[in-house]
């Protein structure tokens, strides 16, 4: 059986993307990325072939992107805290490339 990471989602940001993601496609990926997230082993090889998470570089906190869909550009922002994965917000496609704007603006989030 396969080893699960703790995924939080203090921010609704389950219930938001259901909200906010345009179309079923996406909302399917979205889904996929967070089973790939919940997966302790792609964290302990650090191998994410769907999300492609990474840190936010050009920020002190240790902030990393998954993205829902590359082309698109939608991606979701999460932080480590212990063992646990945080679900930190959903970034819409246009806005994506704004990655600072975007923690500035919600930096309460942030730790």
């Amino acid at each position: 059986m396969a080893e699960i990471k703790t995924l939080l989602d203090e921010y609704g940001i389950i219930h938001e993307a259901n909200k906010i993601l345009p179309g079923n496609n996406l909302k399917l990926k979205f889904l996929e990325a967070l089973a790939e997230l919940e997966d302790n082993a792609a964290h302990k090889t650090s191998t994410f072939p769907k999300t492609r998470l990474h840190k936010v570089s050009g920020i002190k906190q240790k902030i990393y992107r998954a993205d829902i869909d590359k082309i698109s550009g939608w991606c979701i922002h999460v932080q480590y805290a212990d063992v646990q994965l945080h679900l930190k917000d959903i970034i819409d496609g246009q806005r994506h490339n704004d990655v600072i704007k975007v923690i500035q603006a919600k930096r309460d989030r942030y730790n």
